[in-house]
């Protein structure tokens, strides 16, 4: 039965009965309406039964296959058509899907469906009321339970896969006396179906196809509670007897909180999947747990004029269904979590190269302190479950760039041709430099809407940017592709088995972002040492005050500490603090996480730590991991560590487990104020103070004469100021700004002069946040409509301008704040829009 939660509180549950029955593959079947701002349509699911004796991962023991399929193969020209024995659960218009394949998956043509007529299947559903878990013996029934929030389930009902043509080869016995025994034989086809080897994905990839269209075989009973979906049938009481395929009719809400209806800067429509701390329970039923990995393939109805993207290996082609409708076609092979599936519909324009750009090179200078051949690592056999694994593919892990596009809406197509198109390929092969074989073959880069709650995102094939990278050079773009980049490895190739353990993924990502972009600018190692000094510094300051302004348990890398990756007999579990609002968007698990890996490679060694991540990342690739996981290798493979007096267990307690500042790192600290780029840094903001105390003196003078003796006074001569201050880096100038925040009180003059020298106004999101500060702070009234502008088209980043417009009681700056906060709050995300009402309200 459903567990008995409050949806107020902060944790999240994950409600899927993983131990008893385990998703293997979904097969979306959608329509999106953007006037009624829904998707509909049909998700078929098919299981296989899970073990409760299985503590973790799903890594399972089997050597991966390359991507070819050479047993089986369809001619695009020779579609497969078969009668539907069963019309009752399709729409007059809705026959078997037209399937072709191309070689090594790289492009295939769309399903051609009709559109389904759900609404007329609502009615007469029975649904169950006192159904029982398999945990209860005895003659209830057994209770199938999937993660579902937000969605109006219509029907539930059993997949006859049977009687699919050509199925026979699935199947043992030719004769059927019984209905027990065709329910037998119908789970033996999905059991013969899901465990394909490796090198039949393509036709793994077909009988789905037609699977999932065959008819149904009789509905199920089924109720939805707050968080969750639970079906059951008629006195089948074990999971291995339960349907391993069945399909769900139903529609999400606009209300959702697994999409966001908007639209694009462009003033277009577009929905997108929003990485909410829900999840993609909102978007379609599913299986949440990350133990939960699965495939998926989806087919996608809209309008002409949208283009859609989504998590799939294909370069998907729109298939014309009739006038003013296509169909786009997604697949994906290799097993991941449910939460990881993403789709972007909306007028995106692909951003396309007009000159001929030359090849990507790599400094050698830096890159080869971790450059290794990996070509000796597809000798071994994977530690995964068997899928087509490019880890295994000798083209693959020799590929330095792969195939990439970017989206955009239209008004932003330009800026992108000059900023991402030169970025990602200088940003991909840093990234292969460093950790090799990239796990996905290609890769869509779309920048999102203005109302996007986070600079970036990353998804498996597509990356999500927020619009407020492209402004001020190549500097933050950069940086945040090779973030997201970098979760290839870190949060997608290898995820968490426990979502509490966040610093997994974002931790890496962090630390290997400022490695990626130093090879991506093809840096000497001297000046790429100082550079990731300086940003050392620049999230020391900011963990040091999200430490000194949350709350303790908020702090912890690990909260459940040895509890981490436990579930419960049936697999259910919950995720602490997943719904709490403002751990959304602390960073502490970024910071504490990269701070860690950082002093681990100081005392490694760089070239010695990074040849033990490409182990690491061979290793696990395609499974989910605990800390312990990764420390244990790292000091088994490096024994050297012990002599540090390191160990798992106190890595784990000094970094994990408790709140503050580790102990560790406040030793550290000290050593990033002596960096020359921090020194350069520390020298302009005396100047600037020198010349703001000078100044406040002579505020009775008439303004030219003012002017002048300002100038000689500050030392701050046209001269000066074109020859050093205009060439700090725009982190030398996030840390200038962030000084001078701690100022009492700077005069006006001293804002205007900032503001002429630096062009404040043309530099990227990271410095104009700071900018903003300081005009909040300092009440320079002139220039609220730049903060304005950032708190409309920066919504990534403005959140906490809020709070800094309301602290100062100041009814000027409090009025913009409410007049900000009602033109964006109802297309701001639901967790910004709760944070900022806070501090309005």
């Amino acid at each position: 039965m459903e567990t008995k939660l409050d949806p107020a509180k902060d944790d999240l549950p994950l409600m899927a009965n993983t131990r008893h029955m385990l998703v293997k593959h979904y097969v979306l079947d959608l329509d999106v309406d953007f006037k009624s701002q829904v998707i509909e349509g049909t998700i078929v699911l098919f299981f296989e039964p899970g073990s409760r004796c299985k503590k973790g991962g799903s890594a399972g023991e089997g050597a991966c296959l390359s991507q070819s399929d050479e047993t089986f193969k369809i001619r695009a020209s020779e579609p497969c058509h078969s009668p539907v024995t069963n019309l009752s659960a399709r729409s007059s218009k809705t026959g078997y899907n037209d399937f072709s394949v191309c070689a090594k998956g790289e492009k295939d043509t769309s399903d051609k469906n009709g559109n389904h007529s759900n609404g007329e299947q609502a009615s007469g559903i029975s649904s169950s009321k006192n159904c029982c878990d398999i945990e209860t013996h005895g003659s209830e029934d057994f209770l199938l339970v999937l993660d579902c929030c937000d969605l109006s389930v219509l029907k539930v009902e059993e997949v006859d896969v049977a009687a699919v043509p050509g199925i026979e080869k699935f199947t043992r016995s030719a004769k059927l006396t019984d209905a027990e025994e065709l329910r037998n034989l119908r789970n033996q086809i999905v059991h013969e179906l899901v465990t394909l080897p490796a090198d039949h994905w393509r036709e793994q990839l077909y009988y789905y196809t037609y699977c999932s269209q065959a008819p149904g075989c009789g509905e199920l009973l089924f109720s939805t509670g707050a968080w969750s979906l639970e079906i059951r049938k008629a006195e089948v009481q074990a999971p291995r007897d339960f349907p391993h395929a069945i399909r769900i009719w139903y529609k999400t809400k606009p209300e959702g909180r697994s999409v966001t209806w908007t639209t694009d800067q462009s003033g277009r429509p577009c929905v997108y999947t929003m990485g909410s701390p829900i999840n993609n329970r909102a978007l379609f039923p599913c299986q949440e747990p990350p133990v939960a990995m699965s495939t998926w393939q989806t087919t996608v109805r809209t309008a002409s004029s949208f283009v859609v993207l989504m998590s799939g290996e294909n370069s998907a082609e729109p298939a014309q269904l009739q006038e003013g409708l296509l169909s786009w076609y997604y697949y994906v092979t290799m097993p991941m979590p449910a939460s990881t599936f993403t789709i972007a519909v909306g007028c995106w324009t692909e951003v396309k190269q007009e000159s001929h750009t030359a090849d990507v090179q790599i400094n050698n200078e830096f890159s080869s302190l971790f450059s290794r051949a990996d070509l000796r690592l597809i000798e071994g056999s994977c530690g995964h479950v068997a899928y087509p694994c490019r880890f295994q593919n000798p083209d693959a892990s020799s590929q330095l760039v792969i195939p990439h596009r970017v989206f955009a809406p239209w008004c932003l197509k330009d800026r992108c041709a000059e900023i991402l198109l030169e970025l990602i390929p200088q940003c991909l092969s840093a990234a292969h430099a460093i950790l090799g074989t990239h796990p996905f073959s290609r890769i869509d880069v779309l920048i999102v809407p203005s109302n996007f709650s986070s600079l970036g995102m990353a998804s498996p094939h597509i990356i999500f940017l927020s619009q407020s990278v492209l402004t001020g050079g190549s500097h933050l773009c950069g940086t945040r592709l090779c973030h997201e980049i970098a979760h290839a490895w870190f949060g997608l190739a290898i995820g968490a088995r426990d979502w509490t353990e966040e610093w997994i993924s974002e931790g890496f990502a962090t630390y290997l972002e400022d490695v990626f972009w130093a090879v991506a600018q093809q840096l000497p190692h001297d000046e790429a040492r100082e550079q990731q000094e300086l940003k050392a510094l620049l999230r020391w300051r900011r963990l040091r005050d999200e430490v000194q302004n949350s709350k303790e348990e908020l702090q912890v890398l690990r909260p459940n500490k040895e509890n981490t990756g436990e579930v419960s007999e049936s697999g259910t579990c919950i995720i602490k603090h997943g719904l709490n609002a403002e751990k959304i968007f602390m960073q502490v698990h970024y910071l504490k996480g990269y701070f860690l890996l950082q002093s681990l490679a100081k005392k490694i060694g760089e070239a010695t730590y990074f040849e033990f991540l490409r182990k690491f990342v061979q290793k696990f690739h395609g499974q989910l991991i605990l800390s312990q996981d990764f420390l244990y290798m790292l000091l088994e493979d490096i024994p050297e560590q012990k002599g540090y007096g390191l160990s798992v267990e106190n890595i784990i307690g000094a970094w994990l487990d408790t709140s503050g500042i580790p102990k560790p790192l406040l030793e550290e600290c000290q050593s990033w104020d002596q960096c020359r780029l921090v020194q350069q840094v520390n020298d302009e903001v005396t100047k600037w103070i020198q010349a703001n105390q000078r100044a406040r003196k002579r505020t009775k003078r008439k303004r030219r004469q003012d002017e002048v003796a300002f100038r000689k006074l500050a030392g701050l001569s046209v001269t000066l100021k074109i020859f050093q201050l205009e060439q700090l880096l725009p982190d030398q100038l996030v840390l200038l700004l962030e000084s001078l925040l701690e100022e009492k009180m700077l005069c006006l003059r001293i804002l205007q002069c900032l503001e002429k020298t630096y062009h404040l106004d043309e530099q990227d999101a990271e410095v104009r946040h700071r900018w903003c500060e300081l005009v909040v702070k300092h009440k320079y009234t002139t220039r609220y409509a730049e903060v304005e502008k950032f708190l409309k088209e920066d919504q990534a980043m403005g959140v906490y301008l809020y709070g800094e417009l309301m602290v100062n009681e100041d009814a000027k700056q409090q009025e913009l704040a409410y007049k900000c906060f009602a033109a964006t709050q109802k297309q701001m995300d639901v967790s910004s829009a709760k944070v900022v009402a806070e501090m309005l309200f």
